[in-house]
């Protein structure tokens, strides 16, 4: 079974970035430019997993993973973020937030970490 990602971020380059990388590791890539857009996404689709952003405009990464939270509360996320907003982190990681990634991020290594996050997802289903 293919596994179902979104990708949340206002940056059309880095939404185009992880499309691409992640479509030819043969994950199924759901894009949203913005917070309002992810939360239709996630009620449409049910996403395995999200990739977001912290820092967006209108609705940010932690107030959109409120709403997520409410709509799929087990939907793993990984978010990503810039060096000076770590405190936010500590913020999203009481919020279930089990993994992210500081901007600019080695695609490589995100692509370990979503790997690592989804067999973890599998492993706790299967038991």
């Amino acid at each position: 079974m293919t596994a179902k990602l979104l990708v949340v971020d206002d940056q059309m380059g880095v939404r185009r970035l992880l499309f691409e990388a992640f479509s030819e590791e043969g994950y199924e890539v759901e894009l949203a430019g913005s917070g309002r857009e992810a939360l239709d996404k996630v009620r449409m689709i049910l996403p395995d997993l999200i990739l977001m952003d912290m820092k967006m405009p209108g609705m940010n990464g932690l107030e959109t993973l409120h709403e997520i939270k409410k709509v799929n509360d087990s939907v793993p996320v990984i978010m990503m973020t810039a060096y000076g907003e770590l405190e936010i982190v500590a913020e999203a990681m009481k919020l279930g937030v089990k993994e992210y990634v500081t901007k600019p991020f080695d695609i490589n290594e995100l692509r370990g970490l979503v790997k690592k996050t989804l067999g973890q997802v599998r492993s706790r289903q299967v038991v």
